[in-house]
């Protein structure tokens, strides 16, 4: 069984992460959504969100399994038995981040980094830009999937 890991703190899911995954079940039998719990960064939504969101988007998809851990996202993955981490590129810039994070994993482990790149049309989408509209009061729907909504 192919098994991927897609870690990330979801913060919000938005339509980027969500096209990854689409585009990531057509290539793994299984891909575990992983938020990483980290306690030193503050959070717009809580954990228990950021589950609720990722599994009601991907309610009718089997394949996909969303859960959170805590620590190296390499140890997580070995605990899984997954031998993918599935991670996705906007930029150069992510890319170079990337590269070195999935240099040092392929170091610590066997577990391999695949990489996909954001649909064009959504390559400029990021959490951070998620939350700042939302803080603003603008309209955040054209940048998540359905599942997110704030009250």
């Amino acid at each position: 069984m192919r098994r991927a890991v897609f870690p990330g703190s979801f913060d919000p899911i938005t339509l980027g992460h969500y096209d990854i995954i689409e585009r990531g079940i057509t290539l793994f039998d299984e891909l575990i959504i992983a938020i990483g719990i980290n306690a030193d960064k503050k959070y717009m939504f809580s954990l228990k969100e950021r589950v609720k969101f990722i599994e009601d988007a991907f309610k009718d998809q089997p394949k996909v399994k969303v859960v959170t851990y805590k620590g190296l996202t390499v140890d997580f993955a070995k605990e899984v038995d997954a031998q993918y981490i599935l991670r996705g590129l906007r930029n150069p810039a992510d890319f170079e981040f990337e590269k070195a994070i999935a240099h040092t994993n392929r170091k610590l482990s066997e577990i391999e980094t695949v990489f996909l790149l954001t649909s064009s049309g959504k390559s400029y989408i990021s959490s951070s830009i998620v939350r700042d509209v939302i803080r603003n009061g603008g309209d955040y729907t054209v940048l998540v999937p359905d599942s997110v909504r704030v009250k």
